[in-house]
């Protein structure tokens, strides 16, 4: 198993367990430094926890005392935690160093290694890079922001196996010395501003992809996205530019085909993940993996056989004449607006969550061919005055998913869409937004 070698840290605070910390916390304990984990919710008794203090961890469990940052020279830090934590901004005011376990798994993980981040496409394009690495026999492994703890799968890689990794500003907001061998920057728009506090940080975080790249490795770009155009100046890695709208010195399409540099890859006609925002994690995809010595063969198995990620624009089923599709991932503007183009149907759409302090206004452009919105969760009324801004005549307010679909069904009809794209994080109801989905097939599947 890989281990950590020439780490500049000898006593490291784990704050926050769940999976991240716990995977943190073995890896540091097996590489031979001593380990203090603090976290709220859990108890000595546990499995995990008893499994840690075993390997000869100190864990601290039921409240957070400043006095845990005592002698410890590193934070690594569950990533979903906030940095005006208390314990993070004393850290900060201790000049320890704050990282994420992001940050461990690129220090032990020797092979070829590949990153994605943005604010939407980020499982797919990752998972569609996985698949065309595999397809073409060669050994790769996948984590990160996917589900699979980052510093737990890069313990098992080999030399010569491609690792491709998922990433969240939140995740890379904690990476020191992170540097992927080709970065893939998908797009850049307004989120988790509820975590970064403003714009601009949440854009720093995004960038920090290619901040420790050099002349020798490759940042993948959408040059369709004005924001991401303005950090170029700074990157060092050699630029290969993605775009669904012009030709490109990268990937680009036309009319009939998706094209790397002037090679023709597939035809549009034979892939059959549908939707132009998935066009644009389909060019960054082939790019990310042409560069990775990938061939076209191994592209066009993956394209004209996978039909898109779970709750991710999902078909689940045709029902009395309904098209009925999961897009719970949709849990900003964004993502909804590219579920809506995706249809030329009418559409009944379920969207409402989490209330993170922004408007709907930009959403009201794309809201044009819904017929029905069927609101939910805190965002309701915003997303209702949305709605009525952009002419939807038809618009209710329900209290489950129960509820939504049946309503939803009810005032549908047939060869209608019924698509559920929330446009908000799930977590004013749900845990998370694969709960929010489950709920939602599980709540197809009952309707009589």
């Amino acid at each position: 198993m890989n281990t950590l070698r020439h780490f500049p840290y000898q006593h490291v605070l784990v704050l926050g367990m769940a999976k991240s910390g716990t995977a943190a916390a073995h890896l540091l304990l097996d590489s031979g430094i001593q380990v203090r984990i603090n976290d709220l919710k859990a108890n000595k008794t546990d499995a995990e926890v008893q499994a840690l203090l075993s390997k000869g961890a100190e864990v601290i469990t039921g409240s957070h005392p400043l006095e845990v940052l005592d002698d410890v020279d590193l934070m690594v830090k569950n990533p979903g935690i906030p940095y005006n934590n208390p314990l993070v901004e004393e850290a900060g005011n201790r000049d320890i160093p704050v990282i994420t376990e992001v940050e461990l798994a690129g220090r032990i993980h020797e092979g070829p290694l590949v990153a994605v981040t943005g604010s939407n496409g980020k499982t797919t394009t990752t998972t569609l890079i996985h698949k065309m690495i595999k397809a073409d026999r060669k050994p790769v492994a996948v984590a990160g922001n996917i589900g699979k703890v980052a510093c737990e799968v890069a313990r098992t890689t080999g030399h010569d196996e491609t690792m491709v990794i998922e990433l969240s500003s939140f995740q890379l907001l904690g990476t020191q010395t992170f540097k992927p061998d080709i970065s893939v920057w998908l797009n850049l728009y307004e989120a988790h501003l509820d975590y970064h506090g403003t714009l601009e940080n949440y854009h720093q975080a995004k960038a920090k992809i290619a901040k420790f790249q050099t002349e020798e490795d490759f940042l993948v770009y959408n040059t369709d996205d004005k924001e991401i155009r303005k950090f170029l100046p700074e990157v060092k890695a050699e630029l290969v530019p993605c775009s669904i709208t012009e030709r490109t010195e990268g990937a680009w399409v036309d009319e009939k085909w998706v094209y790397f540099k002037d090679e023709p890859i597939i035809k549009r006609e034979d892939i059959v993940l549908v939707g132009e925002h998935n066009l644009a994690n389909i060019i960054a995809a082939v790019a990310a993996v042409k560069l990775n010595g990938v061939t076209n063969e191994a592209i066009f198995e993956v394209l004209t056989t996978f039909s898109g990620v779970e709750h991710r624009l999902q078909f689940i089923e045709k029902k009395q004449g309904r098209y009925i599709y999961n897009d719970s991932k949709a849990t900003n503007i964004l993502a909804t607006s590219y579920a809506l183009r995706s249809f030329q149907k009418p559409v009944i759409l379920l969207a409402g969550g989490l209330d993170r302090g922004n408007s709907f206004d930009t959403l009201i452009p794309f809201l044009t061919h819904v017929k029905t919105m069927v609101l939910f969760g805190e965002t309701a009324n915003l997303l209702e005055a949305a709605g009525k801004e952009a002419g939807v005549n038809d618009i209710v307010k329900v209290s489950s998913m129960d509820e939504a679909v049946e309503k939803a069904f009810e005032l549908s009809l047939p060869d209608e869409v019924i698509l559920l794209s929330p446009a908000c994080a799930s977590w004013d109801q749900y845990r998370t937004f694969e709960e929010r989905g489950n709920m939602f097939i599980e709540a197809v599947h009952k309707l009589k």
